[in-house]
């Protein structure tokens, strides 16, 4: 039987970035594209790109570096655009745990990543700081590495600006001590990357689906691009709207996690072939790719212009940087503006 039903899988339970999915479905874009997206969350982030690639489930979400491994290995998925713009992913740990903005102080220490990819990231690094995996403990934490951090369980943790760093920062507010405490050592400083976009969460589909299905992929998209504008122009009223749909988004903490995700919403959903090249040289630098391996991403399906590449990404990082210094000073919805 023909059906206009899409299965869409979260890379996490639902979060503030989600919004643009949500919005999609709550204002009716789906319904305007005469598509039918049932949304779904993973019990096990992990199992995201094994799922979508195995033809279980048509589309989903995932951070660039993973959709990159998922294709080596075999599970035949591609990127068809972006959600989350290169949000800041580094070590977060608290001031006063012994750790310094000097990598090696992790020595001795333990440190949480979310999954397999993460504790590959973990020990390059430490190569490349003349450090070997025995230095230190790696403690696996799924998405709880905020949660590990303040327990004690763990010294350090892989995570992003826009949601563990948040979350340090909440618990050190209602613990009377400045925010300022939380720190994070960026990966894309540490190993010399220029850029922070291997943690780029994509929207991926199934290259059968895709193949079989270009026009439901087309319409996907185009009501998520609308979502997206509706959510970028109104954000206090599509946060509303998101908490009236999925009530736990309505707490103090996930609005400050939505306002300092909001510079990082991809206004085109286009994928950066600046940041592919990158990342895939990173794979291949992590030995997570082979050396002949091509890209998995594709921009046709989008059918509006795509922007001009920043000709300085180093410099945009930076005023990004000290962008999200001022949204976590004084909040609100704001986006970076070049001139």
């Amino acid at each position: 039987m023909s059906t206009e039903k899409i299965s869409f899988l979260l890379n996490w339970q639902p979060t503030p970035y989600h919004i643009p999915i949500y919005i999609a479905q709550t204002k009716g874009y789906f319904k305007e594209q005469g598509i039918d997206v049932s949304i779904l969350e993973p019990s096990n982030p992990s199992d995201v790109t094994e799922l979508i690639g195995s033809g279980k489930i048509d589309m989903g979400l995932k951070a660039m570096v993973h959709t990159l491994a998922a294709k080596a290995r075999g599970f035949p998925v591609t990127s068809i655009g972006s959600l989350l713009d290169e949000p800041f992913t580094g070590v977060l740990y608290l001031e006063g745990s012994g750790i310094t903005a000097d990598f090696q102080s992790l020595k001795g220490k333990r440190i949480g990543y979310v999954g397999e990819f993460g504790k590959i990231q973990i020990d390059e690094l430490t190569k490349h700081y003349g450090m070997t995996p025995e230095d230190y403990t790696a403690v696996r934490c799924g998405m709880n590495v905020a949660k590990y951090i303040i327990e004690g369980s763990i010294d350090a943790g892989i995570g992003i600006e826009c949601i563990q760093q948040v979350e340090l920062e909440d618990y050190l507010r209602k613990q009377g001590r400045p925010i300022s405490d939380a720190k994070m050592l960026r990966i894309d400083k540490l190993a010399e990357l220029g850029c922070c976009c291997f943690c780029t969460i994509l929207y991926i589909a199934n290259d059968n689906f895709l193949k079989e299905n270009p026009e439901k992929i087309r319409k996907f998209l185009k009501a998520v691009k609308n979502a997206t504008d509706f959510v970028l122009t109104n954000p206090k009223q599509a946060w509303e709207e998101y908490s009236d749909f999925k009530p736990q988004m309505t707490s103090e903490l996930n609005n400050k996690m939505f306002e300092r995700c909001f510079a990082y919403f991809s206004d085109s959903l286009y994928n950066v072939h600046r940041d592919w090249k990158k990342v895939t040289a990173y794979g291949k630098r992590l030995d997570i790719i082979p050396q002949d391996f091509q890209s998995n991403y594709s921009n046709e399906y989008l059918s509006w212009p795509e922007p001009k590449e920043a000709e300085d990404p180093l410099e945009v990082q930076r005023k990004m940087a000290v962008h999200q210094d001022e949204c976590k000073a004084c909040g609100g919805y704001r986006r970076l503006v070049l001139s």
